[in-house]
């Protein structure tokens, strides 16, 4: 293949990806991510099987209304029925009713599945091929072909599997996608079986399109790309029934960055990243901060060796530059960590070496916690504050003196919380109550109470996310806990850390750096903004 070969990419995020569990997208998610992968520059977007649900129905009615720069919306289908002609073949008109100016028809290659699924034969299959796509052509529409079990049916019979592509060529096909409907094939078999279809049919258009259920999909899709594959189906984060589908998402930069092909338009690879994460988050998923290029964690380094070569050299434990693809490194702090980890840490705070102190000291302070029960890698605000500590001159904007939770339950009310706390700012002493529906709750109710008359700026930070994790279980009721808080501002999120064998001490460890660090870092942002 030619190093300058442009590669098409194709998502099918909104039908094949919906059927993953735990996925239920409405229309609006559905035009949502439509517009997200439009922006990307995905060069088509399957919308859905508009025979088969009202759902999708009303999506190819809607998705006129947008006004798409890129993307080519294609409408999904079977096939028409065995015994059947395709002009009255319901699911063939639904494709054509869509009014999409891409159909994509899925047609057996598998004898397997001809005689136990369709329960036909062998010849009559390869009819409802050829005519329902001649059909669809006649009908003026771009014609994807996807010929489902590809792989397995060439293994167990591969001229009954090349007579099914022929079927599809002759019924006239602009693309024939060659497909790991079982995600059991391995990329030598891949690569084996798609030389063989360009040799017969050296003309045709090939794309591939692969599934994860043997872990790889990925790897199965680049072989296919390799020698003469050059339209790319997938889902964006591997989304998919089972164990998912090709992951565009590490698709993408391996063909772009590994392969020096052309995929997105100029430009856009450095998008990938937020479309990712917009996709999850539309999706209703959390998103998996581990996956290739595109993850929160994929350049995010916590060996102290790993950091001290960072510092000299980017690329030492790097494969690619982050910014690539919209992504960035990150410095982890933790008791693996060395004085690497923290030089870099401060310098994200804009404190040079010489302002940062004894960086032996804070890293035994962190590893003496840790061996508490703390946890300083997901807790960035907890780490900033470590630092800013140790530096003379610092003043903490409170001083936390004492604190009080009564948890009770009374009738006619049920369970309520109230909490009384004492606080120091600068030379006076808050001392304030107030009820919360949990003893959590009702603390940072008081805190803020006490707080906001001396820092408005409180009242604009919400608590975002509240994790509790049980670190010694065979403890039971007395076992160690760790408690993650999460703040925002709405523009702004940062994380804190505190563990105790109290949760509500582990809670206000938490809560306390939590707002420490919004009146520190974040709060001086806030004013600028109003």
């Amino acid at each position: 293949m030619e190093r300058s070969q442009r590669i098409t990419l194709y998502d099918t995020t909104l039908r094949d990806g919906a059927q993953a569990e735990g996925i239920s997208l409405s229309v609006e998610d559905k035009l949502r991510i439509t517009m997200v992968l439009d922006q990307l520059g995905i060069h088509y977007v399957e919308g859905g099987w508009p025979g088969s649900n009202p759902k999708d129905i009303e999506y190819f009615r809607r998705i006129h209304e947008l006004d798409l720069e890129q993307t080519r919306i294609a409408a999904f289908g079977s096939t028409c029925r065995v015994g059947t002609e395709p002009d009255g073949d319901a699911n063939i008109l639904a494709m054509l009713e869509a009014e999409t100016p891409t159909v994509t028809v899925v047609g057996k290659s598998w004898t397997l599945h001809v005689q136990d699924v369709l329960r036909t034969t062998n010849d009559e299959n390869l009819r409802i091929i050829h005519q329902s796509l001649r059909y669809l052509k006649s009908r003026d529409r771009e014609v994807i072909y996807d010929a489902e079990h590809f792989f397995d049916g060439y293994r167990d019979d591969a001229t009954y599997a090349l007579a099914t592509v022929e079927a599809a060529v002759n019924g006239g096909a602009d693309v024939v996608v060659l497909a790991d409907t079982n995600g059991g094939a391995t990329p030598w078999e891949i690569e084996q079986a798609v030389r063989d279809v360009l040799k017969a049919f050296p003309d045709i258009v090939l794309g591939i399109h692969t599934h994860n259920d043997g872990g790889l999909a990925l790897a199965n899709t680049l072989a296919a790309v390799r020698v003469g594959a050059i339209h790319v189906q997938g889902t964006m984060n591997g989304y998919g029934e089972r164990c998912g589908n090709a992951n565009l998402c590490t698709v993408i930069p391996n063909l772009e960055i590994k392969m020096g092909l052309s995929a997105l338009p100029e430009g856009r690879l450095t998008q990938l990243t937020r479309a990712a994460r917009t996709v999850a988050s539309i999706s209703n998923l959390p998103f998996d901060h581990h996956t290739a290029f595109v993850g929160r964690s994929a350049f995010a380094h916590k060996g102290g060796i790993h950091v001290a070569a960072m510092r000299r050299n980017q690329a030492s434990y790097q494969h690619i530059d982050p910014a690539l693809v919209g992504n960035e490194a990150r410095i982890l702090v933790s008791e693996l960590s060395g004085r690497g980890n923290l030089l870099s840490k401060a310098e994200e705070m804009g404190l040079s070496p010489e302002e940062v102190g004894d960086l032996s000291a804070i890293v035994q302070r962190i590893k003496h916690l840790e061996h508490q029960g703390f946890t300083f890698e997901g807790a960035e605000g907890s780490v900033d504050l470590l630092i800013r500590r140790t530096q003379p001159g610092y003043q903490a904007p409170f001083e936390m003196l004492d604190f009080m939770v009564v948890v009770e339950h009374r009738q006619g009310r049920g369970i309520f919380a109230e909490a009384t706390i004492k606080v120091r700012i600068g030379d006076q002493i808050m001392h304030t109550a107030a009820e919360g529906n949990g003893p959590v709750n009702a603390l940072d109710a008081a805190l803020r109470k006490a707080l906001i008359p001396s820092y408005p700026v409180i009242d604009r930070f919400g608590l975002a996310d509240y994790k509790v994790h049980i670190l010694d279980s065979g403890a039971g009721t007395g076992a160690t806990t760790r408690v993650l808080i999460d703040m925002q501002n709405g523009t702004r999120r940062w994380s804190t850390v505190g563990a105790s064998a109290n949760i509500i001490e582990a809670s206000w460890i938490a809560l306390q750096d939590a707002i420490e660090y919004g009146l520190i870092v974040v709060g001086p942002e806030i004013d600028q903004q109003y």
